[in-house]
């Protein structure tokens, strides 16, 4: 009994320690994105060009712009009065192309952009497009969620960099809004884009001027994220749950492997959670649908291990009640987070590999319950076919007669 009672108390232990840890660091990650970060404001970081050489009014005037370095040698001027938004993003330019996105959350995909060259001809050219997909047949010209102003926009170059130039109709101002930098080495061709030769993603503070993280953390912390999720949410538990199912004829070793099993899927699972609030607070990802999939599987989750400390003896009146909490709130957990694995994929953009990767594992998942399940069927009809008074373990006196 003492063991049973210390092993309880370390187990409400860990999980009050996992729920207090939840909870900090979702108000940390809320304080983070109060404050914002303070990054560098100042116009003096910035090169000094003389504009009027080269670009059109109202793009001239630039000593009452806000610039700040963003990525490599690129600059980002900007104003905003009213409801006018005036951009110019200045870049390092020989040939090809150069654009900055818009998006709600930080992927490429569902973003528009404006994008700008110099043809092979000379020409300045400078366009909207909307990306609608990852193909370069998906990014469409002339079209996207930008309402460009009456002032029309402008591109031009001045000794090795090229300078985009527009105006923006915004009935809110933009405050902290993802945007892309991007850039390719070929010529458009009709208006059809190359894949870019290298591309960044930040979260610029319009209201400050300071930027976010740059790409290479928000990425490392978005694939984290979904590591964590596949190996604790697609992998460990669905484990833990076929074993808890499937062998109980192994009493005791199933309950204690499906408990150490998952105890290590549900810690996964909450670095799952803590990774994304870190990263809902750096890219201010617009995604209440996989947010809120992801809490609502973990609170499940913590149910389960709480489950745990309220499980009846197997005589008690109330264990079959139990025994259906336990199983079907677990069965939504794993089907929720499944959804949610998906989702996140999609948002991200994940590549063929990691569908493919996902899909397989899930595949073997699927044909190792049908098999077990199967199995389980034949088991039970066998034992259904047997003669009721047929001993499966005869214990007791001798079965057959000895002779004398």
């Amino acid at each position: 009994m003492a063991n049973a009672r210390s092993w309880t108390q370390t187990w409400l232990s860990f999980v009050g320690l996992c729920i207090l840890n939840l909870v900090l660091d979702f108000k940390i990650t809320a304080f983070a994105d109060g404050t914002g970060s303070g990054g560098p404001t100042a116009e003096n970081t910035c090169k000094t060009t003389n504009y009027q050489s080269f670009l059109p009014p109202p793009y001239q005037n630039i000593s009452h712009m806000i610039c700040t370095p963003v990525w490599h040698t690129y600059e980002l001027r900007y104003i905003q009065n009213g409801d006018t938004t005036t951009i110019i993003l200045s870049a390092p330019y020989t040939i090809g192309w150069v654009g900055i996105g818009f998006s709600r959350d930080g992927m490429m995909v569902g973003s528009s952009a404006m994008v700008g060259w110099i043809s092979k001809h000379g020409h300045a050219r400078i366009k909207q497009f909307y990306l609608r997909g990852r193909k370069s047949s998906e990014v469409i010209v002339d079209k996207g969620e930008l309402s460009l102003s009456n002032v029309p926009a402008a591109v031009a170059t001045n000794g090795a960099q090229i300078h985009l130039a527009f105006e923006l109709q915004m009935t809110t101002p933009f405050e902290k809004q993802p945007i892309l930098l991007a850039f390719g080495s070929k010529y458009p061709q009709n208006h059809h884009l190359s894949k870019h030769e290298d591309k960044t993603a930040i979260v610029f503070d319009f209201s400050a001027g300071s930027t976010g993280p740059v790409s290479y953390e928000s990425i490392r912390m978005r694939t984290n994220h979904g590591i964590l999720g596949i190996i604790g949410w697609g992998l460990i538990l669905p484990v833990g749950a076929i074993i808890a199912r499937y062998f109980r004829h192994k009493d005791p070793i199933w309950f204690y492997l499906h408990v150490v099993i998952q105890f290590v899927g549900f810690s996964f699972g909450l670095g799952t959670v803590v990774l994304g609030l870190r990263l809902y607070s750096k890219m201010h990802a617009h995604l209440p649908a996989h947010r809120g999939i992801g809490i609502f599987a973990m609170v499940l989750s913590i149910l389960q291990i709480m489950a745990l400390f309220l499980r009846p003896k197997k005589d008690s009146k109330i264990r079959k009640i139990w025994n259906w909490y336990h199983s079907w709130f677990g069965r939504l957990a794993l089907v929720f987070a499944a959804i949610n694995i998906v989702l996140g994929m999609q948002a991200a953009g994940a590549g063929s590999d990691w569908k493919i990767g996902y899909g397989f594992l899930v595949g073997i998942m699927v044909v190792a319950a049908i098999v077990l399940e199967v199995l389980a069927y034949l088991k039970r009809s066998e034992m259904r076919s047997l003669p009721p008074n047929f001993q499966m373990d005869p214990v007791g006196g001798a079965t057959f007669p000895r002779g004398m």
